[in-house]
């Protein structure tokens, strides 16, 4: 396959951005593929810049529409699949023999983590892929509890077709101003970065109030 250099007009010229647009430039639809595919083994890559740049080319007649849609999607799974396949060889074992040696944490913490995601994992693979965050994280889970291939794959098609196509859309429709995207979904990324924080300070906190309490009933008696 043959690639021509095609530059973006009005298109940044550094940072990810840049290093986005230098991708889709050079690469065309592909170029925007493995920047997904990148973003979702690392999450720090904001899939809410690729995405819009990708609708912005498509809407300059870089690459088309369709071709933004099927790279970036084909991206996402090949970059989900890749964490799927480093949770499954990681495995079960090996990770109930990690979760015992943390601090704060007991086994039946994890049972019970295991029990929601056996009843309720097809959904958090399928809405996980439109949350920031989460998108990326969702598949490791999913390889360490042997999820079907087959509907892993599945089903972060559907979900990486819909996150995908809201923002590439964006992009397309927003054309010079696709950077809002990035600034409202970026925004979203932080707050829920700020409630998994807050939530893991909340457990710490209950297990550091639990043990206190544990440990003074032990010195009573």
């Amino acid at each position: 396959m043959r690639f021509t250099s095609s530059p973006l007009p009005a298109a940044p010229a550094d940072g990810i951005a840049g290093w986005a647009a230098d991708l889709v430039g050079t690469l065309g639809g592909p170029g925007a593929g493995l920047a997904i595919a990148l973003e979702n083994l690392f999450p720090p890559l904001p899939s809410e810049v690729i995405l819009p740049l990708a609708g912005f080319a498509a809407g300059q007649g870089v690459i088309t529409l369709v071709s933004a849609l099927f790279w970036t999607t084909l991206g996402s799974v090949t970059g989900a699949a890749v964490l799927y396949g480093i949770g499954a060889l990681f495995g079960r074992d090996r990770m109930h023999a990690l979760w015992a040696k943390l601090p704060l944490v007991k086994a039946s913490d994890l049972r019970r983590t295991e029990a929601w995601f056996a009843k309720h994992g097809t959904k958090a693979v399928l809405l996980g892929r439109m949350v920031p965050i989460f998108r990326s994280l969702i598949s490791v889970p999913a390889g360490v509890e042997r999820m079907p291939l087959p509907v892993f794959v599945t089903l972060t098609t559907l979900g990486s077709l819909i996150w995908n196509a809201a923002l590439v859309m964006s992009g397309y429709w927003l054309g010079d101003q696709w950077e809002t995207v990035g600034t409202y979904v970026g925004a979203v990324s932080k707050a829920v970065l700020a409630l998994v924080v807050v939530a893991l300070v909340s457990y710490v906190a209950l297990r550091l109030r639990g043990s206190s309490r544990a440990a003074r009933h032990r010195r009573a008696s």
